[in-house]
């Protein structure tokens, strides 16, 4: 078994470690590190368990022969990470008779990350979760940070709650498999990162574009890590969303309230959502003032030279979207919040944005 590429420690009152490197799912003294029990669910969803379920499964099994070892397997999609779904894993839960030292190991994308972790963290009050994450865009986001949750109708991740992993194991060989668009859509939150924080970053995605897009697996290493040590050093100083935390949702108020107007089915995925939020607060900063179109148009191009959506889809109504955004979980009594920002690497929370100026956001032509 090959060493990880890089590791990348995550502080804070519950700390673990984010290893990051091809072959990941086949070692499974690394995968059986953090068990305190002897019982372990694994859930994965019905496009990712074929790959690699049992893989993770026979590893776990070599390393801990006395396990006891149950799978799940929830339908693919955004549109599956329901209360029912959710449901199941506990039940999953209860069937194996799993007690308050087991181990939920959640194998696939951001649904069934935040699926899984979320029934881990109701399951007797909390048990562990380790994040297994098999896409660009869960490794660098969902898997990280503690955040759970499902959906309902009115909108995205407003049941849940934080639940640190004990671990996360990104295995950059299961990218190779990854379809490009959700290469892509992965793609659009690390840009984020250099978005809020790190600017010399999003020059480095600029200058690395063509490496990222093909797969690369030096330059996807790196751009994970990269994503995951600003990710792990902000949920670290605030584990609860009171304060800098919020900066990792530049985009997502925007984005949201597309996926939920879509009914997280057809259209535009997570990453892509994400994407055209992002353009949209980089405009939106600049009608309130706090940075230059020039800033916005640069974001522009470089999400267009990842092959990224940058409009709204047609279809989806101003009015109705700003609807949603009074339900984001950002918003405040006092009015609507917004991750702006003052230029690349720059980010800030701003409160009670007139109506009116997400409006003219989301109205402005591409």
């Amino acid at each position: 078994m090959k060493d990880s590429l890089a590791t990348v420690e995550v502080g804070g009152a519950a700390p673990y470690r984010i290893h990051i490197g091809p072959g990941l799912l086949d070692d499974g003294a690394l995968l059986a590190k953090t068990l305190r029990g002897r019982h372990a669910l694994l859930v994965s969803d019905s496009h990712v368990a074929p790959l690699y379920a049992d893989r993770v499964d026979a590893a776990l099994r070599a390393a801990q022969p006395e396990l006891r070892i149950a799978r799940h397997v929830v339908p693919a999609g955004e549109a599956e990470k329901t209360l029912a779904n959710f449901g199941g894993v506990i039940e999953a839960l209860a069937a194996l008779g799993a007690t308050r030292d087991a181990c939920v190991y959640a194998l696939g994308g951001g649904v069934t990350g935040d699926m899984a972790g979320f029934a881990a963290a109701c399951w007797m009050r909390g048990i562990d979760v380790v994040q297994l994450p098999t896409t660009l865009l869960a490794m660098v986001d969902s898997s990280v940070g503690g955040k759970t949750a499902v959906d309902i109708p009115q909108g995205k991740n407003l049941v849940g709650a934080f639940h640190p992993p004990r671990a996360v194991l990104a295995d950059t060989a299961t990218l190779r498999t990854l379809p490009p668009r959700e290469l892509r859509a992965g793609l659009a939150e690390v840009i984020k990162y250099g978005a809020i924080v790190d600017a010399d970053f999003l020059r480095w995605l600029d200058a690395h574009c063509e490496a990222l897009l093909a797969g690369d697996d030096a330059a996807l290493a790196q751009a994970i890590a990269r994503s995951c040590a600003h990710k792990a050093a902000i949920t670290a100083r605030d584990p609860f969303e009171h304060g800098e935390r919020a900066l990792l949702n530049f985009g997502h108020t925007f984005g949201h309230a597309i996926e939920a107007e879509q009914g997280y089915a057809d259209g535009l995925n997570h990453g892509e959502a994400v994407a055209v939020g992002m353009l949209l607060a980089a405009r939106l900063s600049a009608t309130l003032g706090l940075a230059s179109w020039g800033d916005a148009e640069a974001l522009r191009a470089l999400l267009l030279r990842f092959g990224l959506p940058v409009a709204v889809p047609a279809g989806l109504a101003p009015e109705a979207l700003l609807a949603r955004m009074w339900l984001d979980k950002k918003t405040q009594a006092s009015g609507l919040r917004f991750i702006l920002w003052n230029g690349p690497g720059a980010a800030q929370i701003v409160a009670d944005v007139a109506e009116g100026a997400a409006l003219a956001a989301l109205r402005t032509e591409t």
